[in-house]
């Protein structure tokens, strides 16, 4: 992803651009393309503690100027209250996000470029400088890094307790503001000088567009200085990590090919699918001996919900299987009472099981992850046992008043909880608490039944395959003899609730089409598909609640209570677009204008690439036009969703990354 002059010179635009590293351990770098940060999740080493989990600011930002004829010419970018000082971006005159961040600053007589890079596995991030062209044999380049020592979540002020001591070794610098956070080591090409300052108010104007404090306070110990000759390097790797000896060249090398292997390894046929596959690469992270997802950057860490559905897509179709394995075992030992964990712990927190449908997602997960692998053995050893707790824990009932109805279906819900993915909460408002039985949990549920019948029997346990396939044919007449709502043409959204039927017009339906093949008669599909289309339908993704309806909220915008109410009533999520696509190839078939037109209503999606956090997909969109991107700038789903579409539905040829 390029941005020229025009973008990169426009303030407004290039504050509103933004970037992402990742290092696989939960850490990360961000900022905008201008170089000031906006956000208090900005940064530039943000790390981990206990991947990916426990994540701290460590060093916010680098004020950087090149010297030249006794001129200082400014590369960086800060926010204050009335005031952008130093102002670089007005230099920058390229800015690509591939195959990492990478500035270009025209300074008159000279030409400069930086790049900032994060290595997978390791807690640090580097950061160098090329001088391109000069009139001047000789360039000062100087570097002031700003510090805070929190956690990511918070934001810094200026007080007596950060410490000021620094251990200075030749060709390396040391500081720890505070005791109860890692401390931070600078391994640099140049000198150093101790001079600690601190710079104060700090502006975050999307802090203060979400309703949050807004401004905050960086320390900065000192200055490196570089003479930097035409041609030449300079670099500072910011770390985390232990002493030790460092061989930053060859990590930018390997680092490199890796990704030119992840880019050949993509589809070329489409350039939305390729772009969509370069980015599922950041999503991926440790946790402890295994390996997780990383629901969106910059505040998520992992959840179960989102880390299933993304599963396929993130991991199945483009061939990382190990890493889906990975991801499945180290959940199979979680499960509890029938249910894995919709949110894994920080350190001293238990996990929370209080999702009625991150369970079935596990067990849909499952058999997508048999069906590319053929990992029969570990699957059967270890992931059918774990499967066969959650079916028997939702015949039994388990957490939440979840349970199996008498009819087949699965009710679940007790007052003043949010169980499915339409989950916000202020306060004691549950906004959709959608009590009762809701339609995508009984398509879950039937599609978890029907794996259950297909592992049982291919692994000799005819009896169980019996019991799941009886109650599956209970759970489907049931269904269809409740679910349409015939005064509409559609699915009711929940049934059997405290307030009866709710006849809302939301997405949830499309999974009876999308995962249960002739669950729903043909003429009926087809109007769901239409009411949906209607209503719902927009070039980003799926509204959650139709316009029609006078709870619709056109905008997520405002502080907490305002956006939250908003979440899950209008607000558009692109992740919907993938079982919409299947949908509508599961009615209409695969013909090629059926293609066609299911691809068309991804169109949105490609041009987003170039808005908000390059080459990622946003969380959520306002419901109304012009559709601008809210929630978190980078999201697993709506990365894995619409792929996973691609190369299942729509069929667009890729070469798997098994085969690098």
């Amino acid at each position: 992803m390029k941005n020229e002059r025009a973008d990169c010179q426009n303030l407004d635009r290039a504050l509103n651009l933004e970037w992402l590293e990742t290092n696989g351990r939960g850490g990360f770098a961000s900022g905008t393309v201008a170089g000031a940060n906006t956000r208090r999740y900005h940064a530039l080493l943000l790390v981990a503690r206990n991947p990916p989990s426990e994540r701290f600011v460590l060093v916010n930002h680098l004020e950087e100027w090149l010297d030249l004829d006794g001129r200082s010419i400014p590369l960086s970018t800060n926010l204050y209250p009335g005031a952008v000082h130093p102002a670089g971006y007005a230099h920058c005159t390229q800015f690509s996000s591939l195959p990492w961040p990478t500035w270009t600053f025209d300074c008159g007589a000279a030409v400069i470029r930086r790049e900032i890079l994060c290595v997978p596995g390791r807690d640090l991030v580097i950061v160098r400088w090329k001088l391109i062209s000069s009139q001047h044999k000789t360039a000062i380049l100087r570097v002031r890094p700003m510090l805070s020592g929190r956690d990511y979540h918070r934001i810094h002020q200026e007080n007596g307790t950060l410490s000021t001591d620094t251990l200075i070794e030749p060709a390396w610098v040391s500081w720890q503001p505070y005791p109860d956070v890692p401390s931070v080591k600078a391994l640099h090409s140049g000198e150093y000088r101790h001079d600690p300052e601190w710079f104060r108010h700090v502006q975050f104007p999307v802090e203060r567009q979400r309703g949050l404090d807004d401004e905050e306070d960086w320390w900065s110990p000192g200055e490196f200085r570089f003479e930097i000759e035409s041609g030449e390097e300079q670099t500072v790797t910011l770390t985390s990590e232990p002493s030790g000896t460092l061989d930053v060249g060859t990590l930018i090398r390997e680092e490199g090919a890796r990704r030119n292997r992840l880019v050949r390894a993509a589809p070329v046929s489409d350039p939305l699918a390729g772009a969509l596959w370069r980015a599922t690469d950041v999503y991926l992270s440790e946790r402890g001996t295994g390996e997780t997802v990383i629901a969106g950057y910059p505040w998520f860490t992992d959840w179960g919900r989102d880390t299933f559905i993304s599963l396929p897509g993130l991991c199945l179709v483009t061939g990382r299987h190990e890493t889906a394995w990975n991801i499945i075992q180290s959940f199979s030992a979680l499960v509890s009472e029938g249910m894995v964990p919709n949110r894994c712990p920080d350190v001293g927190e238990q996990p929370e099981y209080n999702s009625i449908d991150a369970s079935l997602w596990f067990i849909h997960a499952i058999e997508r992850y048999l069906i590319y692998s053929h990992d029969e053995a570990r699957v059967r050893a270890i992931a059918w046992p774990a499967v066969k707790q959650i079916l028997d824990g939702y015949w039994r009932g388990t957490r939440y008043n979840i349970r199996m109805d008498r009819d087949g279906l699965i009710a679940g819900g007790i007052p003043d909880t949010q169980l499915t993915w339409m989950d916000a909460k202020v306060g004691e408002w549950v906004v959709t608490p959608r009590q009762g039985k809701p339609v995508e949990i009984q398509v879950l549920w039937l599609r978890s039944l029907e794996v259950g019948a297909r592992l049982a029997q291919q692994f000799g346990e005819p009896a169980y395959a019996a019991r799941c396939r009886r109650l599956r044919e209970l759970a489907i007449q049931s269904f269809r003899a409740k679910f349409w709502y015939e005064a509409g043409g559609y699915l009711y959204d929940v049934i059997d609730g405290p307030e009866g039927q709710d006849a809302s017009i939301r997405p949830n339906q499309i999974y009876a089409l999308s995962l249960c093949d002739g669950l729903v008669p043909f003429d009926q599909a087809r109007q769901i598909l239409m009411v949906v289309k209607e209503h719902l339908l927009t070039p980003m993704g799926l509204r959650t609640l139709s316009p029609s309806d006078s709870r619709y909220c056109p905008r997520y915008e405002g502080g907490v209570i305002n956006r939250d109410g908003a979440y899950h009533q209008g607000t558009v999520w692109p992740f919907l677009l993938g079982p919409f696509v299947r949908a509508w190839l599961t009615v209409f078939g695969k013909s090629t204008n059926a293609k066609a037109e299911a691809r068309s209503f991804l169109n949105g999606l490609e041009a987003h690439l170039r808005e908000a956090c390059l080459g990622q997909v946003s969380e959520i969109f306002d419901g109304d036009a012009p559709h601008h991107p809210r929630g978190c700038p980078a999201q697993a789903w709506s990365v894995a969703e619409p792929l996973r579409a691609m190369i299942e539905d729509l069929e667009t040829p890729f070469c798997s990354l098994d085969s690098r």
